[in-house]
């Protein structure tokens, strides 16, 4: 073999990659003509596949765009569809409705979703670190109660029988009015004669 030709090593190297990789989406994808229901995949991107109808169940596989897997069921609420998924331990995968496509003449059957698996680490409170942060209330007085002053209410009189107010500043007014109007009477007086 002649190795002085660049593309021909590269092509040597990258050869098995590819057929590799073309065997890995084979075993992936779903069969391509079913005979019943099926959906195809109306995303633009990539979508899951899980183990269950829910993002609580773990992802098993992904769908292409444009691909096409028999329906299998529904979930209860009509939500995710069941559909045959080769990759899958069981055989069968799960997608969210509003991402493919449902092409069926018949009414899918409900199918009861798998138990939700339950996590991995069990959340627990160490009890050093509960200690370090419990503290028992230290007892207290009660704040004593301080009653108010008592009110006292003002006495007013009784209508009509108020006294006359003494506003010497009135009595001021009226003498200077009188003032005025003599000195007026005299100023003219005095243009007459």
């Amino acid at each position: 073999m002649n190795f002085r030709n660049p593309l021909r090593l590269l092509w040597l190297l990258f050869l098995p990659l590819l057929l590799a990789q073309a065997v890995q989406t084979q075993a992936q994808t779903p069969t391509a003509t079913p005979s019943g229901p099926y959906v195809i995949v109306t995303y633009e991107e990539d979508i899951n596949v899980r183990a269950g109808p829910g993002t609580l169940y773990p992802i098993i596989g992904k769908l292409s765009p444009g691909t096409i897997a028999p329906a299998l069921g529904l979930s209860p609420g009509r939500i995710w569809i069941q559909i045959a998924y080769p990759a899958a331990e069981d055989g069968k995968g799960w997608v969210h409705s509003t991402l493919v496509q449902l092409v069926t003449t018949r009414e899918l059957p409900i199918i009861q979703p798998p138990p939700t698996p339950t996590p991995r680490i069990t959340p627990t409170i160490d009890p050093t670190l509960m200690a370090a942060f419990h503290f028992e209330p230290t007892a207290t007085r009660l704040p004593t109660f301080t009653p108010a002053p008592p009110v006292t209410m003002p006495a007013y009189p009784a209508p009509g029988t108020e006294a006359l107010p003494q506003d010497t500043a009135g009595i001021y007014i009226v003498g200077f009015l009188l003032l005025g109007i003599a000195g007026l009477i005299l100023s003219s007086y005095r243009k007459a004669s």
